[in-house]
């Protein structure tokens, strides 16, 4: 981005006042350290640090709560069930973030990773990965043993990387040949960074299906064919490997918005005052001093700062700063959320629902049919059979449901469909949803003994508690670039031309990223948030 001409800054001196101020009004001080463009748990990360460093820091954030994209809510009026509404599992964040901020924070393990429904000679069958009975169910499915020691050589490969990659996400970038030198894994860095995913999958095992469960964690909110020639899928498999060292995703107590609660109550803690109903609509900087133009229920307000850091993406920055558009970026998703009176019953009888639904439940995601949802929507087509996969957080924490809602057997499902970029909405995203929603549910169905909207809880108003999301209406309620859950496409953990010590930095030098869109951004982390902040300190 250019350096715009030096504004004519006003740099009045900060008027000491309340610190964990929030709501209308303007802020409480003329000036601070640091201001924090949007409240999301990045910026409340970066938050905690910078006052806990003794600075004095305010965080701008435009909706009436903070958290952003990790937030719960009750969507289905009158209904006890507080749901993770945009994002779900935790991987990525690191233990050393909770520590340093003393959070008041857990997740729980599932106790399945994953089941795969299927069909064999006629009959319902499955795939079940859940520590003991793994080999046996890998066995039952294939016929042999190969697959499932094919799995064990794959995925010890990608847990020695993710030890060796995981640490340094919270250390400056790292060269290329510096993180290639740290994985000292020739096979693994040729699997990993330079050949499309694709070639690995392929070489590594025979059957369709578990090709396609090993694929789909390339695919999450990223809209790419195995063998991509950008790596883009191999961008994303990394992130979904690495998290915590061991590539584990884990279930956050009480919700995600738990997480955006701690963290802002850390934040608060530590003196950083958090206003919400504030946005910002203009940051001008000579690359020492900078100014921030503030909307807020009462008018607007002008505040002068060290450094902004800027917890929205790519570009809403280049907006902000008056800078020329960057590309546009596409998400490529649908998110559903559901309430269910009970867990549906299902064709494959050897399974107990509480187990298959207890870990990732992946629908229509055979290796073949993750390349024709693919080849459809590449072509503008909705995908004829959609791929997705389903969560049910409350089998592992339900202190998410009311405890009548818990007594009576209520669960919570929430599914993420692939491969539904935001162009196939453009047209009609009403329609293009409805019709997206009917056609996934069909494919869940056909794995089902009973359709998954016999199960659906009522509301307070008597309607099915459902609610399914786009790109576009996550572009409209989150501004999140085409409804980019990443801002835009995730980029490998280490420097390249242009990224700066720690990934975060832009063409002013008082201004960092610390959103989705920073290089090691992407996922519920904190990560872009430690990094912008140990940036402004100077580490």
């Amino acid at each position: 981005m250019p350096a715009p001409q030096s504004p004519a800054l006003r740099t009045s001196a900060g008027q000491p006042g309340p610190q964990q101020a929030s709501g209308p009004g303007a802020p409480a001080r003329d000036r601070y350290d640091a201001v924090i463009v949007g409240g999301g748990h990045n910026g409340l990360v970066a938050a905690a640090y910078l006052a806990r460093a003794g600075q004095s820091v305010l965080v701008l954030e435009r909706l009436g709560t903070t958290g952003g994209a990790a937030i719960s809510t009750r969507p289905f009026a009158g209904v006890d069930a507080r749901l993770s509404r945009y994002s779900y599992l935790v991987s990525l964040l690191p233990d050393k973030i909770v520590r340093d901020l003393g959070l008041d924070f857990a997740v729980r393990k599932r106790t399945v990773s994953s089941y795969t429904p299927a069909v064999r000679d006629g009959r319902p069958t499955g795939l079940l990965v859940a520590g003991e009975g793994t080999r046996e169910s890998f066995a039952a499915l294939t016929g042999g043993e190969r697959e499932y020691a094919a799995w064990q050589r794959f995925y010890g490969m990608t847990q020695r990387v993710a030890e060796r990659v995981f640490p340094t996400l919270t250390e400056p970038l790292p060269g290329r040949d510096a993180l290639r030198e740290r994985i000292d894994d020739a096979d693994a860095w040729r699997m990993l960074f330079e050949e499309p995913l694709g070639v690995a999958v392929e070489e590594s095992f025979t059957d369709d299906l578990v090709r396609g469960v090993v694929l789909t964690d390339a695919l999450i909110g990223t809209f790419a064919d195995a063998h991509d020639a950008s790596l883009l899928q191999n961008r994303c498999f990394l992130y979904h490997v690495i998290g915590g060292g061991t590539g584990d995703w884990d279930v956050p107590v009480g919700g995600m918005g738990a997480l955006t609660d701690a963290l802002a109550g850390a934040a608060r803690a530590a003196g950083a005052e958090i206003r919400v109903r504030h946005e910002a609509t203009r940051i001008e900087t000579d690359g020492n001093a900078a100014e921030v133009t503030v909307r807020t229920p009462d008018g607007e307000h002008v505040v002068a700062a060290g450094r902004v850091l800027v917890n929205a993406s790519p570009q809403a920055l280049a907006g902000l700063l008056g800078d020329a558009p960057l590309p546009p970026a596409e998400g490529a998703q649908l998110k559903v959320n559901m309430l269910l009176t009970r867990l549906p019953r299902l064709r494959d009888r050897s399974v107990d629902p509480r187990r298959a639904f207890a870990g990732t439940f992946h629908i229509a995601e055979g290796y073949g049919q993750l390349a024709d949802a693919y080849r459809d929507a590449a072509a503008g087509r909705l995908p004829t059979a959609p791929p997705s996969e389903i969560y049910c957080h409350s089998l592992t924490d339900p202190t998410i449901l009311g405890p009548e809602l818990a007594a009576r057997g209520y669960q919570t499902l929430t599914l993420f469909g692939l491969h539904a970029p935001a162009r196939l909405f453009a047209a009609d995203n009403d329609a293009a949803r409805a019709a997206l929603l009917k056609a996934t549910l069909a494919e869940l169905d056909a794995h089902l003994a009973e359709p998954i909207t016999d199960c659906l809880a009522l509301d307070a108003d008597g309607e099915p508690c459902i609610e399914a999301k786009t790109p576009l209406d996550l572009e409209r309620d989150l501004r999140l670039p085409g409804g980019h859950i990443f801002h835009r496409d995730l980029s490998f953990p280490y420097a390249d031309e242009g990224t700066g010590r720690w990934g975060v930095e832009t063409a002013h030098a008082n201004v960092l990223l610390c959103g989705a869109g920073a290089v090691r951004g992407g996922g519920v982390s904190g990560v872009p948030g430690h990094n912008a902040a140990m940036a402004a300190l100077g580490e």
